[in-house]
């Protein structure tokens, strides 16, 4: 009889451990949406960004581009009364902890809007002045920029720019599109 029921443990097991992506079962999703990105980032963007107050305090943030890969989303965020602005990029997927070991899981990294303006410049900066360079082997030819702890792989494929964002022990694919309209509303907000 022990043999039965041990045997009809394993053959459901497999049916009941898959995971939906959905904001309801947020933890075990490989990847992400915006709609998730902006749960979580919440609670980054008082925590950690905003911090703790005992006044009502008022902030708008606003999912701005989820990467097709759904590792790598941007949220733009603003609180007048603390006078902070800026942009959050929401990490997800696959990461190394310290032994080596292959995880899934979430992180936020926070840009202030000085910063936000100084990063979206740099990249822009580094496409104009190597666009000859990258355009002359198209996969091939590639150029990197770091800006704080953050390092970008830019590239060409297909006739279109792509960007790897390595931060901490994740590696996320930034599409050109996305990248262009994140850095487009943002600059239509701080206007």
């Amino acid at each position: 009889m022990k043999k039965y029921i041990f045997l009809i443990f394993f053959i459901f097991q497999p049916v009941f451990s898959q995971v939906k992506q959905e904001i309801s079962n947020i933890f075990g999703a490989k990847s992400y949406s915006k709609e998730i990105s902006l749960f979580r980032g919440k609670e980054f963007l008082i925590k950690e960004v905003l911090g703790s107050s005992t006044e009502v305090t008022r902030f708008e943030l606003d999912p701005m581009e989820a990467a097709p890969s759904g590792e790598l989303t941007t949220l733009y965020y603003n609180c007048e009364s603390l006078k902070k602005e800026g942009v959050i990029f929401g990490f997800y997927g696959d990461y190394a902890n310290e032994f080596g070991i292959l995880l899934q899981g979430y992180a936020y990294k926070n840009f202030n809007k000085q910063q936000s303006s100084e990063l979206f410049q740099k990249i822009e900066e580094a496409k104009i002045k190597n666009a000859q360079y990258l355009n002359d082997d198209i996969d091939n030819h590639n150029i990197y920029i770091t800006f704080e702890d953050l390092t970008l792989l830019i590239y060409r494929k297909e006739q279109y720019f792509r960007y790897r964002v390595f931060w901490k022990s994740f590696d996320s694919e930034w599409g050109d599109f996305a990248f262009r309209r994140t850095k487009s509303k943002f600059e239509k907000k701080v206007k």
